[in-house]
């Protein structure tokens, strides 16, 4: 199928094919026609479907419809809700490239930078506004924001955003909005809660559900190594020594951890970043950028931080330690092989994840090559 079947405009067709699309990915294929209908929509789909397009370009669409009717000012009528920083840029984005054409107004705001800028943006007038919950707050309070014009409300990675234990900032923005307004809800899994808030928030809703948090794609080639804990630090440094891993995100479980693996790196004669919650926007924002435009081929994350890394062409995600929870690892692997290209996922299991590894093997329902030719493999 082609992006001209979907009843989309011209103008954002000009615009989606500069950004080198041609045919909508699944999740897109389904839920723009019930978007541009005006639908309530749950999408469940994991990282690097395409879900951003899916619901950014019916809300461009709507709001570019009914601003050439009826010439209204600029306010704010679509809210996007995103658990971090990240996302949020990386969302604010895609309005950008999509809307180019439209003559509308996007804009980010989220909390740990000086709040001055995002609120010169904000007196300006803007259409569409993708915020962080706790940030989006503040500046309600400080009456810099009014939610009465909303008519399209995404709550994008539900999940991670009650995760992150941002439920009830959630709540409390969500009892701001008008009760007539288009709302779409997308997250990697189904748990009570999101279920429960389904049912409070969105009205009638068409389910979208494409490549389930258990799944993996085909195009990612995964790869085991059992190694003491000890010898981790030795077994990356081998591993990216060979030219071939072109760039590589590298999963710690700890803040702590992403910075002393960082540091290993360094003295090995290896360039490498890291990214967590306690470095400032600024020092994220270089990082991720010197990521994407390939001036940094390591960059060490944390899971939190990592959400909302979208980087073309990405060819390893190594996990320096597995997660607690096996959805999560699913999450990772994801950032390679995306959009149809292939990529590798290497995992270091030591004795103690050995539970955890298989915990993994069982939720995307396969076994994980096991490579055993390498100068620290545990025996055990």
């Amino acid at each position: 199928m082609l992006f001209e079947k979907l009843n989309i405009i011209e103008p954002i067709l000009k615009a989606i094919k500069k950004e080198g699309y041609k045919s909508p990915t699944p999740i897109q294929e389904q839920a723009i026609p019930v978007l541009l209908e005006g639908r309530d929509l749950v999408g469940l789909a994991q990282t690097g479907t395409g879900k951003t397009a899916a619901f950014a370009i019916p809300i461009l669409q709507h709001i570019y419809t009914e601003q050439n009717n009826k010439k209204e000012t600029k306010v704010i009528k679509a809210l996007i809700l995103a658990p971090t920083r990240e996302l949020a840029i990386q969302i604010e984005e895609s309005f950008t490239a999509y809307g180019r054409h439209l003559g509308l107004k996007n804009a980010a705001i989220f909390g740990g930078v000086s709040q001055n800028p995002q609120v010169n943006t904000l007196k300006s007038g803007v259409d569409i506004l993708i915020a962080t919950p706790g940030r989006l707050l503040d500046l309600i309070h400080q009456k810099h924001i009014s939610l009465e014009n909303i008519k399209f409300f995404v709550l994008d990675e539900a999940d991670r955003m009650l995760d992150m234990g941002l439920g009830h900032d959630v709540k409390k923005i969500i009892a701001k909005l008008p009760e007539n307004r288009q709302t779409m809800l997308f997250s990697a899994t189904m748990p009570k809660e999101i279920s429960k808030l389904i049912d409070s928030i969105l009205v009638k809703p068409i389910k979208v559900e494409v490549a389930p948090v258990s799944s993996t794609t085909d195009t990612i080639k995964q790869f085991a190594y059992y190694v003491d804990k000890k010898n981790k630090k030795a077994l990356l440094i081998h591993l990216l020594k060979d030219k071939n891993i072109e760039s590589a995100l590298v999963f710690s479980r700890t803040k702590h951890g992403a910075n002393k693996i960082t540091r290993d790196l360094i003295k090995a004669g290896i360039e490498a970043q890291a990214i967590h919650g306690n470095k400032s926007q600024t020092a994220r924002q270089l990082a991720l950028k010197n990521f994407k435009e390939k001036k940094l081929r390591v960059l060490v994350a944390t899971d939190i931080a990592a959400r909302g890394i979208d980087v073309n062409e990405l060819s390893h995600v190594i996990n320096f330690d597995l997660p607690d929870v096996p959805e999560t690892y699913v999450h990772r692997i994801g950032r390679t092989g995306r959009a149809g290209a292939e990529g590798i996922a290497i995992t270091f299991c030591d004795e103690e994840e050995r539970a955890s590894f298989k915990g993994v093997e069982k939720t995307i329902g396969k076994a994980i090559s096991i490579i055993d030719n390498h100068p620290f493999v545990n025996k055990n």
